[in-house]
């Protein structure tokens, strides 16, 4: 019998699901769990049901933030074998999702920062940088394995530090030196406050970066980025942005945002609108504020459920005609692309796109004929 993953959450879930996957036992059915949210929580405790129901045989083995914040809860699922919790102190480069030719490579885990919504510090623990010879080799395997593309990921990937020697920029530029087959890099969440001149500079020169950043700014009014204890302000974001476009004006911004935060006006809430435009996001992902148990913002004045709901909505619905608008704007254009599975993939600007009659990890210029609800469809130019 084969492993099997089942991972929720992060793109580091879904490197760190690779190494426990070569590590099981055969027969076996990994839940790598997530707990950003109480709905994840949620949908991981389904995840578990619905695996057993579907794998009655298996041997289920419950990991992951969820787990190591609540070990007992899962415990005490009839349906989970084991439960497994990690020392993050001490982690492995980690490389997986190679299925669709895109690999994601852990640089770094664990967190320094204390957000007032956020448990991940107590899942993870302390910043831990990976070193540098950990991740050329690592990238290296995964190149050597046919992967196309390389995603950098951690908990919060612009702090490295040590081994990296010199922050996530001095990191790029070396595995882009000393790989030269290192066709696409790509990087996952940034912190926008952490973002370095040489991350700057790489983007301005080096095509083999791809020119779009997802950035983790979660509110647009200073007042809740104050009590959410986040570093930055609105002007920051704004400011790192059009520093991100002078350099590279192609390149463009995703953003993780939340919606019904503890004493959120409606005027603050208006602030998160107007960051979409002010900031140029194309890719928002809304969560609607979730009180996790033992942070500062559960002890804080909550809102209405269905008024965070109710802004949640507005907020990805305003988000998704912006991503509308940008996707109907590149008909017409040429843009550069990797197909990644079944003749999908995204162009640089990490754009949705259909291909038909491509062929996996096939990659140039595509010519972007129309668009469907959610993805971008063309032909490759000759």
């Amino acid at each position: 019998m084969s492993v099997e993953t089942i991972t929720l959450g992060c793109r580091l879930n879904f490197a760190e699901s690779e190494a426990l996957k070569a590590g099981a036992a055969a027969g076996t059915v990994i839940v790598n769990s997530c707990a950003v949210t109480g709905e994840a929580v949620r949908q991981t405790r389904q995840a578990i049901r619905r695996a057993r129901r579907e794998r009655p045989d298996a041997r289920i083995l419950a990991t992951g933030c969820a787990v190591q914040l609540d070990p007992d809860t899962f415990r005490a699922m009839p349906e989970v074998d084991e439960v497994v919790t990690r020392d993050f102190s001490r982690p492995a480069v980690a490389a997986g999702f190679r299925q669709r030719v895109r690999s994601f490579v852990a640089v770094q885990t664990g967190c320094d920062h204390r957000c007032t919504f956020c448990t991940i510090w107590q899942a993870r623990g302390p910043s831990v940088t990976l070193p540098y010879p950990a991740v050329r080799d690592a990238v290296a395997r995964e190149l050597g394995a046919g992967a196309a593309e390389i995603v950098l990921t951690g908990v919060d990937i612009t702090v490295v530090e040590g081994g990296v020697e010199g922050g996530l920029g001095r990191l790029c530029e070396r595995l882009l030196h000393d790989l030269p087959n290192l066709p696409r890099l790509r990087l996952s969440s940034l912190d926008s406050m952490e973002v370095d001149d040489a991350l700057l500079a790489l983007f301005a020169g080096e095509q083999r970066l791809m020119p779009h950043v997802h950035l983790s700014l979660q509110h647009g009014d200073d007042l809740i980025l104050k009590r959410m204890k986040r570093r930055h302000l609105r002007r920051d974001a704004i400011r790192l942005v059009e520093r991100l476009k002078s350099v590279r004006p192609d390149l463009t911004v995703g953003a993780d945002l939340i919606a019904g935060f503890p004493t959120e006006s409606e005027a603050a809430a208006a602030n998160t609108l107007r960051l979409l435009d002010e900031c140029g996001i194309v890719a928002a992902h809304v969560f609607p504020f979730s009180a996790r148990p033992n942070t500062p913002a559960a002890r804080m004045p909550q809102l209405p459920p269905e008024l965070v709901k109710a802004r949640a909505a507005r907020l990805r619905q305003v988000a998704g005609e912006r991503r509308s608008a940008w996707l109907d704007g590149l008909v017409g254009s040429i843009q550069p692309a990797l197909i990644e599975n079944g003749e999908k993939g995204h162009t640089d600007s990490f754009a949705p796109l259909f291909v038909a009659g491509s062929i996996r990890g096939e990659t140039g210029n595509v010519r972007i004929t129309g668009r469907t609800a959610d993805h971008l469809v063309g032909t490759f130019t000759l």
